[in-house]
């Protein structure tokens, strides 16, 4: 099954489901705003990212946060309280889960068949 984490106002996000609609491709749309991601299923995406919680914060209104000496654990509380600290869309699928950015990503992660 295929997650999109996204807010919903987010042209980045649409563009994303767009994409995954115009390719026929089934997926769960999750708005963070209204289930926001808690700290244990952050943890389980950064893992499925590549392991860094940095790979999945939105520093564009922090920008002090890209460079910043924080730990994995303490970007992921960070992130877990701010859902405007979360790099949007992050798409799931399977092991894998990266930010869509630009959307054309979100096929990184999908099997060869669906894309």
């Amino acid at each position: 099954m295929t997650r999109v984490y996204l807010k919903p106002s987010c042209s980045a996000c649409q563009a994303v489901v767009e994409l995954l609609d115009s390719r026929g491709i089934e997926y769960e749309a999750i708005d963070y705003y209204v289930a926001p991601i808690g700290e244990d299923r952050l943890r389980e995406l950064v893992a499925k990212a590549g392991g860094r919680a940095r790979d999945l914060l939105r520093t564009r209104d922090r920008p002090e946060l890209a460079d910043s000496d924080h730990t994995d654990d303490e970007l992921i509380a960070l992130i877990a309280g701010n859902p405007d600290l979360v790099g949007r869309p992050i798409v799931e699928h399977g092991d894998a889960a990266l930010v869509a950015r630009p959307p054309e990503r979100a096929l990184e992660v999908l099997d060869p068949a669906e894309s």
